[in-house]
Order: structure tokens, then sequence, then C-alpha cells
């Protein structure tokens, strides 16, 4: 479980293909500074588990699911990527709950800059957009984001400098493909408003 708040920007240092999965090598010397072999790392909103590491770096099995669903099979060497260690019970919840289940893939549309902010446009893939509600949480490769407006068809987020300096969010363009989580919370009162039905 994550919180969606991001606590390095890393880079892929090697991507080794392995028929029908990928090994990726990731440099992350906060993340890796107090991580086992077994722990789980976000990379872009993506649970990934840790097979190796050094004071620096750590590698991580892509099963083909993984490739298939969310954008890190189009990360190359030197791709930047968001990276966060799942929560403990003593971590403080700055985001929402995060899973690390990527849901889809969404495209940037546009981009709007203000004097303090910017304002990204995202078009989700259609099957998610009954989970996207106006002030509601979305996480945005691994990054946790409050949904500024929604229509039929695409989302806004705002966001701060912070958030543009410290995530991949602040390099994303027109275009670009971006991995989404919609809230759990709102998946599960689907199911069981389903059930009762």
């Amino acid at each position: 479980m994550f919180t969606g708040i991001v606590e390095e920007l890393g880079r892929i240092v090697r991507v080794d293909s392995l028929g029908d999965s990928v090994r990726m090598t990731i440099e992350g010397p906060l993340v890796v500074s107090d991580a086992s072999i077994g722990d789980s790392i976000a990379v872009n909103g993506v649970c990934l588990t840790v097979t190796t590491l050094d004071e620096k770096e750590f590698t991580a099995d892509v099963m083909q699911e993984s490739l298939n669903r969310t954008t890190l099979g189009h990360l190359d060497v030197d791709s930047p990527v968001n990276l966060e260690r799942p929560v403990t019970l003593a971590t403080r919840l700055g985001g929402h709950m995060v899973q690390g289940h990527v849901d889809g893939v969404g495209t940037v549309l546009a981009r709007q800059l203000s004097e303090n902010w910017e304002v990204v446009t995202i078009k989700p893939p259609a099957d998610l957009l009954k989970y996207i509600v106006e002030k509601g949480s979305i996480t945005v490769d691994g990054t946790s984001l409050t949904v500024a407006s929604v229509n039929d068809s695409e989302f806004t987020v705002s966001l701060i400098p912070e958030t543009l300096a410290k995530t991949t969010l602040g390099v994303r363009q027109p275009g670009d493909e971006v991995n989404l989580e919609v809230d759990v919370m709102a998946k599960y009162v689907e199911k069981l408003m389903g059930a009762r039905a």
C-alpha cells in the first residue's frame, strides 16, 4: 500500500529483455536506503518487487501483464520515474490509499500554465471515467492528485511547483501516456451496489 506521495525522482539505468518480461535496474538512493530484497517499491505508480539492490540502485522483474497494462514497457535507459516506498504504520498518510495496481493508461491532452501552477488535462480510458469525480482522488504516474474537473471524456488536475519539480509530471507533454489508478473505494462501492441489485 502506498500514499501517492512521490519520495524521489529516480531514473532507469538498465532494461534487460527476458522474453515475456523485462528486468529493470532503477537508480533511487533514497528508496533503497532501507529496502530489502522482496520489498515493494512503486515505480510510476506500479508496485514492483525488489529482486536485488545496492546502495543506490535496485532491480525488479516486470511481467508481461504489467508491460501490457502500464507505461513501463515504454521506458528506456535514463527515463525518469516516480518512486515511493510502501507506507508503514508510522507513516503519515499525506495522499490517499494507493495500491500500486494500475487501472489503465491515460493520455495527456494539454497543459495550461498559470503564474503559480499548471493545469493538466488527461484523457483516461472510457471505462475509468465513472470512477473519477470532481475533488476526488486519482493517482497519475504514482502521484496522488485531486481531480480539479471532469467531464464525459477527460479530467484535469492542478500541479503545484513542488509536484512539477519533483515528479515526472513536470515533463509530461501532450501525447504522452501516464499510468492511472482510480480510488479503490469507488470500485468497492460499485461492486457492493451491484451485489445488492
